[in-house]
């Protein structure tokens, strides 16, 4: 039996698949290519990633479903609030009640600043004191204030009512008086907040009635038991000098 030659044989070699010939002898020693399984699988990837990247381009982003009915809660009107989320009408009403509370309060402790700091009155502490309470006053109505728009309602101011001007007062005095009159303001305002938590509790504003007891309940209690020793200490004087020596303590 004869073999066929070395030259007659490289042809069918060729044919069937790629080699590379390492030149040895008579004729060439047909060796695979080690990394065409590695251009294969790099080229495969490739594929994947450009396709995922087409799929990520082409995708619509739905919204999950619980975010659906809360996207219907955004309203599209410009005269609208955007911010305003579980806050009731009533509650909203009741704030621009209370706001009005506060500016009428200041309102009558200014007064009384402007008739103690009057020349034949001319009690200083007590013009004093009643003016730093109608500047706390007042700012507890712009902090309503600030709260209503936070919350997306719309503050609408009262009318204020015109307070007296003179606070002179036969039997008590004008000091005594006007100390009275502010402990029974001081509570006809800690009853309006508590209204108002009732009303935020009776609506499930948590948020709201957290606001009331944490922000103006407990310093509205601790203002009454102030006055409330005021008024005690001014029935104990008198008048004429004992009413002097008050004030002076409230001056210093």
């Amino acid at each position: 039996m004869s073999l066929r030659s070395c030259s007659a044989a490289a042809p069918l070699v060729h044919s069937l698949s790629p080699r590379v010939n390492l030149r040895s002898g008579c004729g060439a020693l047909p060796l695979r290519r080690r990394n065409v399984g590695g251009l294969v699988i790099k080229a495969a990837a490739a594929a994947a990633n450009e396709a995922n990247n087409r799929a990520i381009l082409t995708t619509v982003f739905e919204p999950f479903e619980e975010v659906k009915k809360e996207l219907l809660l955004v309203p599209s009107h410009p005269q609208a609030s955007i911010a305003r989320h579980r806050y009731s009408d009533p509650c909203e009403a009741a704030i621009n009640d209370q706001i009005n509370v506060e500016y009428n309060v200041s309102y009558v402790y200014h007064a009384m600043y402007a008739f103690f700091d009057r020349d034949n009155v001319a009690l200083k502490g007590l013009a004093k004191f009643f003016k730093e309470a109608s500047v706390e006053e007042r700012e507890h109505a712009e902090k309503f204030m600030e709260y209503q728009n936070k919350r997306g309602g719309k503050v609408k101011l009262h009318a204020m009512n015109m307070p007296i001007s003179d606070y002179d007062h036969l039997e008590k005095g004008d000091a005594l008086y006007a100390m009275e009159l502010a402990l029974s303001l001081e509570k006809l305002t800690n009853e309006k907040l508590l209204n108002l938590q009732r009303l935020a509790d009776e609506n499930n504003d948590a948020q709201l009635a957290d606001f009331v007891e944490s922000e103006f309940l407990v310093e509205q209690v601790e203002s009454i038991k102030k006055i409330s020793e005021y008024v005690a200490q001014l029935r104990r004087v008198g008048g004429g000098h004992g009413v002097w020596h008050f004030d002076q303590t409230l001056q210093a």
